[in-house]
């Protein structure tokens, strides 16, 4: 079983930043893929950005196109911990932001088997 929580979401003005981060409980954390959604009110979740890899070495990442140049996915294995840094937000960009962990490397939700509560992300115009 895997425990996801994620922290470093609140409110900022249009052009700010936030870091995302994710804690993952599974000790086999390295062999799995990661990824970020969103959810805004009364629409689907929505692909972000995740990263997969198949050794030590290897980090493969991809970034959904609607947030590609501003947001960066990124791992720490140390620590467990997948990031989000988010710059340049904009107001589209409010959302609940959940962590997920699956086995393949998918941008559709039902490829991942664990998820985590999110975090609330909200840019003002």
């Amino acid at each position: 079983q895997v425990q996801l929580v994620e922290s470093g979401g609140g409110l900022v003005q249009t052009g700010g930043s936030l870091r995302l981060s994710c804690v993952a409980s599974l000790r086999t954390f390295v062999a799995y893929t990661m990824a970020w959604f969103r959810q805004a009110p009364g629409k689907e979740r929505e692909f972000v950005a995740l990263i997969t890899r198949s050794d030590r070495t290897d980090n493969n990442t991809i970034v959904a196109d609607s947030v590609q140049g501003r947001f960066t996915i990124s791992i720490d294995n140390a620590d467990n911990t997948l990031y989000l840094q988010m710059n340049g937000l904009k107001p589209e960009d409010t959302a609940v932001y959940i962590c997920a962990a699956g086995s393949i490397p998918s941008t559709t939700p039902r490829s991942y088997w664990f998820w985590g509560p999110g975090t609330q992300v909200a840019v003002s115009s």
